[in-house]
């Protein structure tokens, strides 16, 4: 049997396992090269970039929300302010079974499901070792309620916070307004640094307008954590700094003799310092409560509110928009001998309606047997609408609008606040661009007694009647006053934006003629002639709810209360010295002498003789 024997070649064989030692040993010089590489980069190279990302992983920033800044009145009564209060908080990785202790909870605290939704809603946005607010505002009785059965409820205890409160309630919401929760875009386009840890943001009124001067500045506090980001340690703070204090023009005691004054009346009452711009009282009737909106109203109350038929989250102040009746007069009486269309002793004969030439209608003067032979002094006086007929024809409405336009009417004032309205001058340019239809001769002399397309807001009556009393010297309605925070106080400047220029004497004319509104027997506001030691120049005004046909009779009685005239007046004090301006709009009022002209005067008499506030305020 044959044999075979393979030969091994020795040679073969070593020269193969020679290269595949080579190869493993350039393998791992490679490898070992490469490691070194890495080595020198993270340590040298890469070094500070993570050492950071190791810190992150160890260090967690946890902010500190400042303290909000007080607002106050001029005279530093707290309109606006932090107080302490508890909150049920919970922590639910604490908790076993969260359902069950939520259900016990609603049942001991009497807890709305709204609570409850709004607790699971804002859960799911924070981790869950982090404290979850459920109820705020607790009273003395419900802590010690729960405290009795705090045993019985791991992961939820009491907790002191700080919330904001309005202690003047529905006297000051549509001026200082209030802050809420800060809700999803809103989130998106705040600082995120300067808000992380912060629940609350200013919503309307000065709480939004100064929102960054109030907020303050952010803290923070490095927290050493475990794997589970679970707190450690505090490793260092950054205090944070708090909110500036706000002052405002705002008098309190006025706010609420304007507010009181105004009774059953929904409407309006603003009064400006003549000589600052400086807003001493800014009423909004009905107002509303605006605490419950800090720690997030229910629905069924704030449903209340938005269905109410006296609307009293409207801002009649800021946006309500009005006719402003025979109040713009003497305006256009003032247009009148600027543009010397007419002269103060140029009379007219008023029969008690107007015409136009070859036109059958008539526009009705208030007083159906009319005023006889008048001239501007008497015009204004009694509020002859005739005269005023005549005069607008005069003019033209591109005059009377270019005039007008100058105090303010039409535009936005400009105050520090939000959501202002422009109202509405017409012009025949604005008709052809929002109307595409031409202007009527009969639009110029209902303009003429401030009807028809006109509208104002009791904000702008109030910044041009002051304009008037400081012959024609601007100031912009401001609210803040003074803004204080631990390293400066700041004013707001108090100087003229722009001075209309008017003839001396045009001035003392229309002037006098307003006080004679107040003064003379045949005034339109003679009920504020009064013993008190000062003139009142003023101008009543009535504004139509709605038109009435030419052979028709306005009988107050027999209509509506929501369809009668609103009441309307504007002045200012001393009349020869001026120091405050008032304009007044109470909503189906009637006659402005009869209603609005004494709501004024009682702020004015409040606001000049300080001593009678509190007889007023009885």
């Amino acid at each position: 049997m044959d044999r075979s024997f393979d030969i091994k070649d020795a040679l073969a064989e070593n020269r193969i396992f020679l290269s595949r030692v080579v190869a493993a040993f350039v393998l791992m010089l490679l490898l070992i090269a490469g490691l070194v590489v890495r080595l020198v980069y993270l340590q040298i190279v890469g070094h500070e970039h993570y050492a950071t990302l190791s810190k992150d992983n160890r260090i967690k920033i946890s902010p500190l929300p400042p303290t909000r800044g007080i607002i106050y009145d001029r005279h530093g009564r707290m309109l606006a302010q932090n107080v302490p209060t508890y909150s049920l908080e919970l922590i639910p990785e604490q908790i076993e079974n969260l359902d069950d202790t939520l259900v016990r909870l609603q049942q001991m605290l009497n807890i709305s499901d709204e609570k409850i939704d709004q607790f699971q809603k804002q859960r799911k946005r924070n981790k869950s070792f982090t404290s979850t607010p459920l109820l705020q505002n607790l009273t003395e009785e419900e802590v010690a309620r729960f405290a009795v059965a705090r045993p019985y409820f791991p992961g939820v205890d009491v907790y002191a916070r700080s919330v904001r409160y309005y202690p003047y309630g529905e006297l000051t919401a549509h001026v200082v307004g209030y802050v809420g929760r800060i809700n999803e875009s809103e989130l998106k386009s705040l600082p995120a640094a300067e808000y992380r840890g912060t629940d609350f943001i200013g919503k309307n009124g000065i709480e939004r307008t100064y929102e960054n001067q109030l907020h303050g500045t952010a803290g923070f506090a490095e927290i050493e954590t475990n794997a589970q980001a679970r707190a450690v340690n505090t490793v260092s703070t950054t205090e944070p700094v708090a909110g500036a204090n706000i002052y405002l023009t705002l008098d309190i005691d006025l706010q609420k003799i304007a507010y009181d004054a105004l009774g059953e009346y929904s409407g309006s009452a603003v009064a400006i310092e003549v000589k600052t711009g400086g807003v001493l009282v800014f009423v909004s009737r009905p107002g509303f409560d605006p605490n419950p909106f800090v720690t997030g109203i229910s629905g069924k109350d704030y449903k209340t509110l938005q269905d109410s038929p006296d609307q009293p989250l409207y801002n009649r102040a800021l946006r309500g928009l009005y006719p402003p009746g025979s109040t713009v007069k003497p305006f256009y009486g003032l247009a009148g001998l600027e543009y010397g269309v007419t002269d103060f002793g140029h009379r007219l004969y008023c029969p008690g309606y107007y015409r136009l030439p070859n036109v059958e209608h008539k526009y009705r003067d208030w007083k159906k047997w009319g005023h006889g032979t008048v001239d501007m002094n008497e015009a204004i006086t009694q509020s002859c609408d005739v005269y005023f007929y005549d005069l607008a024809m005069a003019l033209g409405i591109d005059r009377m609008h270019e005039f007008l336009d100058k105090f303010g009417f039409g535009k936005r004032t400009g105050i520090d606040l939000f959501g202002e309205a422009d109202g509405l001058m017409p012009s025949k340019e604005w008709k052809r661009a929002s109307r595409k239809q031409a202007w009527y001769p009969g639009e110029t002399l209902i303009t003429g007694i401030g009807q028809g397309y006109m509208q104002v807001t009791p904000l702008q009556l109030a910044h041009a009647v002051a304009t008037l009393a400081n012959r024609g010297k601007v100031f912009t309605p401001h609210l803040a006053h003074q803004i204080v925070d631990a390293d400066y106080a700041d004013s707001i400047e108090l100087l003229p934006d722009e001075v209309i220029p008017l003839k001396a004497q045009n001035l003392d004319n229309v002037i006098q003629a307003m006080i004679n509104v107040v003064h003379s027997p045949r005034g339109t506001a003679g009920r504020l002639d009064k013993a008190v030691g000062y003139q009142i120049a003023g101008k009543t005004g009535t504004a139509q709810v709605f038109t009435i046909k030419q052979e028709e009779k306005y009988n107050e009685d027999a209509i509506d209360f929501k369809m009668r005239d609103h009441a309307l007046f504007i002045s200012f004090a001393p009349a020869h010295d001026p120091q405050i301006a008032v304009a007044v709009i109470a909503e189906h009022g009637g006659h402005g002498g009869a209603v609005a002209a004494p709501i004024a005067g009682e702020i004015i008499d409040a606001y000049l003789n300080p001593k009678n506030k509190g007889a007023h305020e009885k």
